[in-house]
């Protein structure tokens, strides 16, 4: 599976992570203390719908174009509210034209006393997401291997904040690479927030690394999933997951909320699907 950002910014995958991330970015606003933000695969930054990836591709309109096009119930609307208030203000003149990503969604975010490192290994994404961040002295962009960088930047000096792993799944053992990285990280930095996220392309795979986790004494794992119908491994993607470690007390029941509201919305067919489960207790 080839998944640079570039080509799927926007898409059903996105709609999950990004109301996630900027919920657990809102949860860590609630005290004083700064944190930091530590991105392993953070892509370009953002992402202009005029790209000719995003054009050859034209998933961010099944996406993030639906949430966009449909009045939220208050519910709904107060969870998602972090994530499309940034999404509105990174396009001040109104249309949709530019999509953040992970790490323009993080900065917007955050606040004077926060700080935000992303790493990227290629070398073209690395320059323009150097270029977009230049002269910010609240971000930190680093040409480096993802893997590298979960394990040389945990615990940050803060001691608060999260870790965003979001590969690229283009080799066979993604999840083997996840499971390791994560388990080290988190041995080292057992309070930190972890946030990984996953096409449902390879059910085993994500079983065995949920066993790998709890094998390794990893506690409060919570995961969740949205979809708009049945994946294969020889399907395009029609869904994603997140496994979250040590995530907000709140977020589980939010999700419980938009979750399903995001299901009727994208869904395009009776196995579209919402779960939220806590699959390792604290």
């Amino acid at each position: 599976m080839n998944y640079r950002h570039a080509y799927h910014a926007g898409n059903i995958g996105d709609v999950l992570k990004h109301a996630v991330l900027a919920a657990c970015l809102t949860y860590l606003k609630r005290k004083d203390q700064p944190f930091r933000v530590i991105d392993t695969h953070a892509g370009i930054g953002a992402y202009p719908l005029a790209l000719e990836e995003m054009q050859k591709t034209g998933e961010w309109q099944r996406g993030i174009g639906r949430v966009l096009a449909e009045a939220r119930p208050d519910a709904v609307a107060r969870i998602l509210a972090p994530w499309l208030e940034a999404v509105a203000a990174a396009n001040p003149a109104g249309p949709l034209e530019i999509y953040p990503g992970s790490p323009m969604l993080a900065r917007m975010l955050m606040r004077p006393q926060d700080r935000l490192t992303l790493t990227e290994l290629h070398p073209a994404d690395h320059a323009t997401l150097a270029g977009r961040f230049a002269g910010d002295w609240q971000v930190k962009v680093i040409h480096l291997d993802g893997w590298l960088a979960l394990g040389s930047f945990v615990p940050p000096k803060e001691k608060r904040g999260l870790v965003l792993i979001d590969p690229a799944f283009e080799v066979t053992d993604e999840f083997e690479r996840i499971a390791d990285g994560l388990v080290k990280a988190w041995k080292r930095w057992t309070n930190g927030m972890y946030l990984v996220w996953y096409p449902l392309k390879d059910r085993k795979g994500i079983d065995r690394f949920h066993r790998t986790l709890e094998e390794a004494g990893v506690r409060d794992v919570l995961t969740l999933e949205l979809s708009i119908g049945r994946s294969d491994p020889d399907s395009p993607m029609r869904g994603s997951g997140m496994t979250l470690v040590n995530a907000p007390y709140t977020l589980a029941d939010d999700m419980r909320v938009a979750l399903p509201w995001l299901r009727d919305v994208l869904g395009e067919g009776p196995d579209a699907a919402a779960v939220v489960r806590q699959i390792i207790p604290e």
